[in-house]
């Protein structure tokens, strides 16, 4: 098994994690419901279930 020669210097390994970056993840506006939700995911919106512009499960109905 490899084993390192020496020690990774902090300021290599630092220089390493530059790129590691959190970022905001992208949103969309549904055009039925005019909701902001993320893409290619299911979103609810008052208690109903939507996936690309389409009602998917109907919660609206009241239970006697």
């Amino acid at each position: 098994m490899a084993v390192p020669k020496r020690k990774t210097s902090k300021s290599k390994r630092d220089k390493r994690r530059t790129h590691y970056k959190a970022k905001a993840p992208t949103l969309s506006i549904c055009g039925e419901t005019g909701a902001v939700h993320r893409p290619h995911r299911a979103y609810t919106v008052d208690g109903n279930l939507y996936y690309n512009g389409k009602l998917i499960i109907d919660n609206s109905e009241e239970v006697v």
